[in-house]
Order: structure tokens, then C-alpha cells, then sequence
């Protein structure tokens, strides 16, 4: 939702800007397109289907509904713990998302987002029994970091339109202190994709 807020006050798209204070464009309210078979998303915008009123939640600009159409896909994913573990699952998600958004014969602009933990360690839970990572058998964050990222960056970039590695540190231990690994970087690179994001939209759309 507030990606889509982003772009909209951005204002590089008039097009853009223009559907969303029209309500004709809304961010998908279940993440489905009526009449198509696909996997949802984490946030798609699209054309609201016809007699289907667009519902406005406090705080937003962007309106929510029901969409015929994709034209911006959304796929999220945050890596905390065992991200070696898990990165065959996690880019084959990703990469399977893309080719859902693209069902049905639309020609949406695709966006990856990976938030990757740097944390020096982390602790995660099942019911109330922790499971801290200990550099040995639950190797700690920031010892998995960078392979990580530089196979979703060989992986699952190149199938995206765009993509946005956001690296953080967070332990998930009180008082769940977290911070961007490099704030003002973290800023440029999204203020980037959201610049772009709205030139393809003017063009594309």
C-alpha cells in the first residue's frame, strides 16, 4: 500500500496521478483479477472492474478494489534467520510471482523487494521456546547475508523489472532494535526504483 502511496505523491506520472484521483486504478483489495487464474501477489494495481465501487482507508490516497487488469505487480519477501536454508524456496516464489502477475495477457512493470538481515545474531521462536543462532549449527545473520544477496541478485533480478534489496539488522531479541544497514543508500536506491516505476507507467500505460 504504501509503495503505491509513494508513487502517487512522487507525482513523476501524470497518468499515474491522474487514475488514481479517478479511482480508475486501485490497488487489488484481495490481490485477485476476476476471471483469472493466478497466484496473488503481495500488492498489484490495475484497472478497477466496471460498477464496482473503490473503497479510500483513512490516511491513504490510493483506493482499494477489485482489478480486471495488472499493470503494477508487488512481490515482498524479508530473509531474517537460516537464509541459506531457504533461498532455493524464496527464489523460486519469486520467480514463479513474476510469471503469475503476466497471466492472462497483461504487461504489468514487475517489482522485487528483499529485505536481507545483517544482524551479528537473531533469535526466532516456536510457541515460547527461542532457537538463537550460535555461528555453528544456526549460523548467524550477517555470516549468510552476502550469499544471499548475490544469488537473488544473479537469480531473481534479472526476471523483475525492477528490484530492491533492502539490507537491515534486526535481532528479533527486546528491545527489537532495527536499522537500515546503509540509510542513506537504502533512501537513493528506493527514491531510484520509484522514479523510474512511474517513467515506465507514463510510458507503458
Amino acid at each position: 500500500m504504501h509503495l503505491y502511496e509513494d508513487l502517487y505523491s512522487l507525482g513523476r506520472s501524470p497518468k499515474l496521478k491522474d487514475r488514481i484521483d479517478m479511482k480508475e486504478r486501485v490497488v487489488n483489495a484481495r490481490n485477485l483479477r476476476v476471471g483469472i487464474e493466478a497466484r496473488r501477489g503481495d500488492g498489484s494495481f490495475g484497472e478497477i472492474i466496471p460498477n464496482i465501487t473503490a473503497v479510500i482507508d483513512d490516511g491513504f490516497v490510493v483506493a482499494r478494489g477489485h482489478i480486471a487488469t495488472v499493470e503494477i505487480g508487488v512481490e515482498v519477501k524479508i530473509v531474517a534467520k537460516a537464509m541459506i536454508k531457504q533461498i532455493d524456496r524464496v527464489i523460486g516464489d519469486l520467480n514463479k510471482q513474476v510469471q503469475e502477475f503476466r497471466k492472462g495477457g497483461d504487461r504489468p512493470i514487475c517489482v522485487g523487494i528483499v529485505g536481507v538481515n545483517h544482524a551479528d545474531f537473531y533469535t526466532s521462536y516456536e510457541a515460547d521456546r527461542p532457537y538463537p543462532t550460535d555461528g555453528k549449527k544456526y549460523k548467524h545473520p550477517i555470516q549468510e547475508a552476502r550469499e544471499t544477496e548475490i544469488r537473488l541478485r544473479r537469480q531473481v533480478e534479472p526476471n523483475f523489472d525492477y528490484f530492491l534489496l533492502l539490507s537491515f539488522r534486526a535481532t528479533n531479541t527486546p528491545p527489537y532494535p532495527f536499522e537500515w544497514l546503509n540509510p542513506r543508500k537504502t533512501d537513493m536506491e528506493y527514491g531510484a526504483i520509484l522514479t523510474r516505476v512511474c517513467r515506465e507507467y507514463q510510458e507503458r500505460f
